[in-house]
């Protein structure tokens, strides 16, 4: 079997499809988690706090005065702490709606209950041992 056609069994494949399809709707579902993090829930929660933003709260490791993460950045080296608190907490949203995502397909996917199935057929030896018995109370 040749290489070319061991890849294109190998790409048709339907996980290799799924696979595909799950990444890309993947990228952009952790775009709107981004911006839903990004403007609607750290804006609020930043004016919770006093209108402290985020974003903006670093540890400049080079000695640097800076009043921005941006500017902090192009002057030496930071640890930029708030933009990982940011990063965390979209990572809890993304996983806590992935997780409700899942519960809710396992609830769809159950199966309803059907009939009992029916008992399994008496072996032929009992059902001769009943005959007998039978005809010897007779």
């Amino acid at each position: 079997m040749s290489i070319i056609s061991e890849f294109k069994e190998f790409a048709v494949k339907g996980n290799v499809m799924d696979l595909a399809v799950g990444v890309i709707i993947g990228g952009a579902f952790g775009k709107i988690v981004d911006s839903l993090v990004g403007d609607v829930i750290m804006p609020v929660v930043s004016k919770l706090f006093g209108g402290l933003d985020f974003s903006n709260y670093f540890v400049p490791l080079a000695g640097q005065s800076a009043d921005t993460l941006a500017e902090a950045k192009k002057a030496g080296a930071v640890l930029a702490y708030g933009n990982f608190l940011t990063v965390t907490l979209n990572f809890l949203i993304l996983a806590f709606v992935i997780f409700i995502m899942v519960k809710q397909m396992n609830r769809f996917r159950k199966e309803k209950p059907s009939a009992p199935p029916a008992p399994a057929p008496t072996p032929e030896d009992i059902v001769l041992l009943r005959e007998i018995r039978d005809s010897l109370k007779k």
